[in-house]
């Protein structure tokens, strides 16, 4: 996708016909197609998967961090038969729009990931991130072992005072992750002048950079 610099009017109109996380790339709505990465051997992994919202906001957010190996796009909450955009985002299904983080414990602690999932959405938002509406768009960590959901339940303890109204994000068990069709991959980096970027994702992004700017990996 090219990339241009929009008007203020012609951003205007954008907004109001854009303004809400939904791809028009018909054409790659039934790809099911798996990323499929290679990880260096010497290099062991732990995996997080946290739902907050739409999902191209929280893979760019994560992105930026030092420790994250990769964040990818998905579905978690739902069938394999049904995890297609078509039908997540239209609410037909039980899926969450959900990110899953590859990541390197000695360099990034789960806590610290934790941190920055509630910095990158509301939690207190019930079935809903801004103009995203929808079970499909709640707050939910999908906890991978015992050790992630206590964590996880310590966290929002910890997080209770700090919110002015009470945190709904759901602790779940991950029972199965679906990779999203690979136009979704990397949404924010290949389409910076999209109207829901620039109005939604791009201040969650800034805000994560802002705050955990010590975590933000070199640029080369």
């Amino acid at each position: 996708m090219q990339s241009f610099k929009l008007t203020p009017l012609f951003l205007l109109v954008s907004l109001l016909i854009s303004s809400s996380c939904v791809s028009n790339a018909s054409e790659s709505q039934n790809l099911h197609t798996s990323i499929k990465k290679t990880f260096p051997r010497d290099l062991k992994l732990d995996t997080a998967t946290f739902a907050g919202g739409c999902f191209w906001c929280i893979e760019a957010s994560f992105e930026q961090i030092e420790g994250v190996f990769e964040a990818v796009s998905g579905y978690a909450g739902g069938t394999k038969d049904k995890a297609r955009y078509d039908l997540v985002s239209s609410g037909k299904t039980t899926h969450a729009e959900a990110v899953q983080i590859y990541f390197d414990p000695n360099k990034i602690t789960y806590e610290t990931l934790l941190d920055i999932l509630f910095t990158a959405h509301d939690p207190t938002q019930l079935n809903r991130q801004g103009p995203d509406v929808g079970k499909q768009y709640r707050s939910v960590v999908f906890y991978h072992n015992g050790a992630q959901k206590e964590t996880t339940s310590q966290k929002i303890k910890d997080l209770s005072t700090v919110f002015d109204r009470p945190i709904v994000t759901l602790i779940e068990p991950l029972v199965a992750f679906y990779t999203a069709e690979d136009y979704h991959q990397d949404y924010e980096k290949k389409n910076p002048y999209q109207p829901y970027v620039l109005s939604v994702s791009k201040p969650k992004i800034d805000l994560v950079a802002k705050k955990f700017k010590a975590l933000l990996k070199v640029s080369e």
